[in-house]
């Protein structure tokens, strides 16, 4: 008995591993509008990965969210905005009100590396949004990085109309590019409801390689694996 359930354990265990390691190697980079959520306050601010889409994520009042366009396949290794996630700094001259809160707001259009062919990115920009107090994030960049682009599965494709076509396109080795839902892969956003007037500008930074979709793909697909080793193990503990 006990060696069944730790040969099942292995197979799971191998499951969760390739669900989380193949994509990046399969399916390779892909340029795409990764999502953050800045963290801390003033000078020790940080960003971290959004661990839902912008259309579903609700801010506080008072928190900081970003968006870079990048090219990668991990978002462990994803490039972060370069304009760090200060709420004081990006929301000096906004008051608190009632039955509405502020959300400071960075957009960062990443590298002339990671551009489209053919296009360049524009400056980075940064504001306050003042929303109503139930709003998702994608709402709050709305408020400062208008227009915002869609696609059929409401993937995040264009912020400020960058770029001008393509939606989370698959990067090849010789620079060319593929279609993502050709791959059966998708963006970060997911739901990205994610959903402008004019901001500040930011800052350049640290110019890393960013990435999406596989790491979160992975991270589904193993708590699926996961959920169903829970019914397995109570199953054999019933027999």
């Amino acid at each position: 008995m006990r060696a069944r359930r730790a040969a099942g354990a292995l197979v799971l265990a191998g499951a969760v591993a390739g669900l989380g390691a193949g994509p990046a190697q399969a399916q390779g980079q892909y340029r795409y509008w990764s999502f953050w959520d800045g963290k801390g306050d003033g000078k020790g601010a940080a960003w971290a990965y959004a661990t839902e889409g912008p259309g579903t994520a609700r801010p506080a009042d008072g928190a900081v969210v970003g968006f870079r366009f990048t090219v990668s396949a991990d978002s462990a290794k994803a490039a972060t905005p370069r304009t760090a996630p200060d709420f004081a700094a990006l929301c000096d001259g906004t008051p608190a009100r009632a039955g509405s809160k502020r959300v400071g707001v960075v957009v960062d259009f990443g590298t002339a590396a990671d551009a489209p062919s053919g296009e360049r990115p524009p400056a980075a920009r940064s504001g306050c949004a003042r929303v109503p107090a139930d709003a998702p994030a994608g709402e709050a960049l709305a408020a400062v990085a208008k227009p915002l682009r869609y696609d059929a599965n409401a993937l995040l494709c264009a912020i400020a109309g960058y770029p001008r076509s393509g939606c989370a396109e698959q990067v090849a080795g010789d620079g060319g590019t593929g279609s993502a839902s050709s791959t059966g892969s998708t963006g970060s956003s997911g739901s990205t409801a994610k959903p402008g007037a004019s901001g500040k500008g930011g800052e350049g930074g640290k110019d890393d390689d960013g990435g999406p979709s596989a790491g979160l793909i992975g991270g589904v697909g193993a708590v699926v694996v996961l959920g169903a080793a829970g019914v397995w193990q109570a199953r054999r503990r019933r027999g």
